[in-house]
């Protein structure tokens, strides 16, 4: 008797889009190393899976507007302002006196970082800062269609970038980080001089909707959080990935060939 293998478990991660004004209305990609085995050579946002120092709970005494969000929220927060501090440099941090944290991200205390061979914390300790988890508007969550052998439920999240803070690629996972304007990112996807996966591509076009950083925070806000789980339907001879209706994509029919599938 045949079985129906079972789908992968889904594994928490986070991506932040690091949002700026100045000269344009920009976000911050990063274009993943062409030997990762996930994305490799694609532009991508900041993220990536939860590490187990995220939960460490020493974090509530290093964090603004920890009681304002559950357990998981809280998590999820620390890896995305972790994975910018990682792979783009960039701290989303108040200092104690509550000024906005603009020094530069030393390269090799990210590395280490990454390694896991420093915690997260203890740099946030060492530098007298405090996480700004309440300056994350959630933009979206997607999890990996049931098929795909490695699956992740990803939470997006917006934020305004330090104006004073550099962008700089770590040079493991990321070896470029650039701010590009939203309406820039697509043209460059559709004349094939970038590789967006179909989730970043389907984030980005719901990023070039509005005018500004702040614009893009208050759409977030106001929009219904959707789960976005692509499905696959068949129709006539070609498979397609469909998005929920309701999950502000509009409608959606990707076809598989596009993504490989």
């Amino acid at each position: 008797m045949s079985t129906t293998p079972q789908p992968a478990e889904t594994k928490l991660s986070a991506t932040i889009l690091l949002l700026r004004d100045a000269p344009a209305f920009e976000v911050l990609m990063v274009k993943r190393h062409h030997q990762i085995d996930f994305a490799s050579g694609a532009l991508v946002f900041p993220g990536g899976k939860m590490h187990a120092g995220d939960q460490d709970p020493a974090w509530s005494d290093h964090c603004l507007g920890w009681d304002a969000f559950d357990d998981e929220q809280r998590v999820l927060r620390i890896g995305a302002i972790r994975e910018a501090f990682e792979e783009a440099g960039i701290l989303l941090a108040d200092r104690r006196d509550g000024s906005t944290f603009g020094e530069a991200c030393d390269l090799s205390v990210r590395e280490a970082v990454d390694r896991g061979e420093t915690a997260f914390l203890d740099v946030v300790r060492d530098l007298g800062v405090q996480l700004r988890l309440d300056a994350l508007t959630v933009f979206a969550r997607w999890i990996t269609p049931v098929m795909m052998p490695k699956r992740f439920d990803t939470w997006f999240y917006a934020v305004r970038a330090p104006s004073d803070q550099v962008a700089a690629c770590d040079g493991r996972e990321t070896v470029d980080a650039e701010w590009i304007a939203p309406a820039e990112i697509l043209r460059m996807e559709a004349a094939g001089e970038r590789t967006v996966i179909f989730p970043t591509r389907m984030n980005v076009q719901l990023l070039a909707e509005a005018r500004d950083a702040a614009d893009c925070v208050a759409r977030a806000e106001a929009r219904t959080l959707v789960t976005v789980l692509p499905q696959v339907e068949v129709r006539g001879e070609s498979r397609f990935l469909v998005l929920p209706p309701d999950a502000g994509y509009g409608d959606v029919a990707e076809p598989m060939s596009r993504i490989g599938g």
